[in-house]
């Protein structure tokens, strides 16, 4: 297939949440890769070139009249939503809302054959296993409405981090049953990127693995640096990566946990202290 695999001429892609941040920078790149980029998101969509559709994940409706207007064929759908802790209906706009999407996109014929989903979720998720019997009971609500339901009934799960797991433990599940349908599923994990959102977080964002950052010399990640992988993932060039969870951190998720930089706190997110 050679260098076009990496190509997305002739494909259509959905960036959810490309108003900003790294889904900006996907929408971005993935235009100049040739690919027809529609965009949602509930905040103005600036991006030239593209097709802006307003979309609150919040709102069932807003999201199935989005997709009605979306239409397909969808080549790629790009999960990049992203909320701080605090926002309402942060597990709607981090995965139930997505799943919602995603699900019904595939539901109603939209994602051909060939196609992939990329998700981005984040280093905050790590850890999702030992909680996958949690995990599966909340993954294995049918609906958007029960998926709600479900969280008001333990509020204290009303997380960035769960829902950050919930979407890293959907990727991972879901890798069988979408394959069978000829469609792929992967997540990203990104370490600390400076985006719009990190910086309204920064304290406790942009301060995570600062001292690994600060020993290597090197900056927290761009947005541009999260979208070339995820829009790898998505791409041809991928075709046989299917169900993984890749971090996207300069190593310091790796480097923890081996030990070849103390940072015990990545150990502890994964339940091995």
């Amino acid at each position: 297939m050679g260098i076009e695999a990496f190509r997305y001429d002739g494909r259509r892609v959905l960036v959810v949440g490309g108003a900003s941040g790294m889904g900006a920078a996907a929408s971005k790149l993935l235009l100049e890769l040739g690919a027809e980029v529609v965009v949602m998101d509930v905040a103005p969509i600036t991006q030239p070139g593209v097709t802006a559709i307003q979309m609150d994940l919040r709102d069932r409706q807003s999201i199935d009249d989005a997709l009605a207007r979306c239409g397909g064929p969808l080549n790629a759908l790009l999960m990049c939503s992203g909320v701080a802790d605090g926002h309402p209906g942060i597990e709607k706009v981090l995965f139930l809302g997505q799943r919602h999407l995603i699900e019904s996109a595939v539901d109603q014929g939209l994602v051909p054959r060939g196609s992939a989903i990329g998700v981005i979720s984040s280093v905050a998720g790590l850890g999702w296993e030992k909680a996958l019997p949690q995990l599966i009971e909340y993954l294995d609500t049918p609906s958007f409405e029960a998926g709600s339901a479900w969280i008001d009934a333990h509020p204290d799960l009303a997380t960035y981090g769960w829902a950050k797991q919930a979407f890293l433990a959907y990727t991972a599940r879901q890798a069988y049953a979408l394959q069978k349908k000829g469609i792929r599923i992967n997540a990203i994990l990104p370490g600390p990127t400076d985006t719009p959102l990190a910086r309204a977080n920064a304290e406790t964002w942009l301060t995570f693995g600062q001292d690994y950052r600060d020993d290597l010399g090197i900056p927290a990640a761009s947005p541009e640096d999260q979208a070339y992988p995820l829009v790898f993932l998505c791409s041809d060039a991928a075709r046989h990566v299917n169900g993984i969870n890749f971090i996207v951190d300069a190593g310091y998720v790796s480097s923890g946990l081996t030990g070849s930089y103390d940072a015990p706190f990545v150990k502890m997110m994964m339940g091995l202290e």
